[in-house]
């Protein structure tokens, strides 16, 4: 094998010009690393050709999570291992680590998160998203009245049908702050018909700042809302996170400190 692995500066240079061409940028890189182990352990060709593609095949997986992940269009990065868990919500911090196994979207079920504002909704909902893009799955996330504005643009543009199919592939999909706009009837029937493209088989996150009993104040139409809401409900697990805001305690903190 040592013999065979003496090669000329030409062939390295033909070989790296065959790599890029074939689109293999991380052996491109490692050959001359991978190269040196296979002369000094006296490698044969298939290990040598294992270990190029599995240095290649390694990064790329590495790479799709980052694709996934930038793809999901978050509104921030929020990671679940910055989360303070005791600092939830009882109801959030009990229920935390059967949500992180993130079986609920294997089976296909929705998670409802509702309480007031700043209780740690989004970081939990955005932190299940970017771990579900880690290990895989593909992921949406959106705000409600920013889904609704698309949707509102697809019927214009006569693409709603193409919308419903890319937002029903996803393996979850956020929606974040449900309750912070109204809807005229049009708007609740057209959110409800793209919700129950996705009911029972694929998951959604939803957060709110408003419990089921009050969504009647954001959709006037009752039959819709108690509609969205049987849809939503449907395998779903229910997340209370009413308690102190984390931004509140921020500032008691920030406050004491001055003092």
């Amino acid at each position: 094998m040592r013999r065979d692995m003496n090669h000329t500066t030409n062939d390295t240079d033909l070989i790296i010009k065959y790599l890029r061409e074939l689109k293999l940028p991380t052996i491109k890189d490692s050959l001359e690393d991978i190269a040196a182990d296979a002369a000094g352990e006296g490698w044969d060709y298939h290990l040598f050709l294992k270990a190029l593609l599995q240095r290649e095949i390694v990064q790329r997986i590495e790479n799709r999570k980052y694709i996934r992940i930038r793809k999901a269009n978050f509104s921030q990065m929020k990671y679940l291992q910055e989360l303070v868990r005791e600092d939830l919500p009882a109801d959030g911090r009990n229920l935390l680590p059967e949500l992180e196994t993130l079986d609920f979207i294997r089976e296909g079920r929705n998670i409802v998160m509702y309480g007031n504002p700043g209780t740690g909704k989004t970081h939990v909902a955005i932190g299940l998203g970017i771990k579900a893009c880690m290990e895989g799955f593909s992921v949406y996330f959106t705000t409600v009245p920013h889904l609704l504005t698309q949707i509102r643009e697809a019927k214009t543009d006569r693409t709603l049908q193409s919308l419903e199919v890319r937002f029903k592939k996803f393996d979850l999909v956020i929606c974040d702050e449900m309750g912070y706009v109204g809807f005229d009837k049009e708007g609740a029937e057209l959110l409800f018909n793209m919700i129950s493209t996705r009911t029972g088989t694929r998951s959604i996150i939803i957060t709110t700042n408003l419990p089921f009993t009050r969504w009647e104040e954001i959709i006037k139409d009752k039959v819709l809302c108690s509609a969205l809401v049987d849809r939503l409900c449907h395998k779903a697990r229910l997340v209370n996170m009413t308690g102190q805001s984390y931004r509140v305690k921020e500032t008691q903190k920030m406050m004491k400190n001055l003092e």
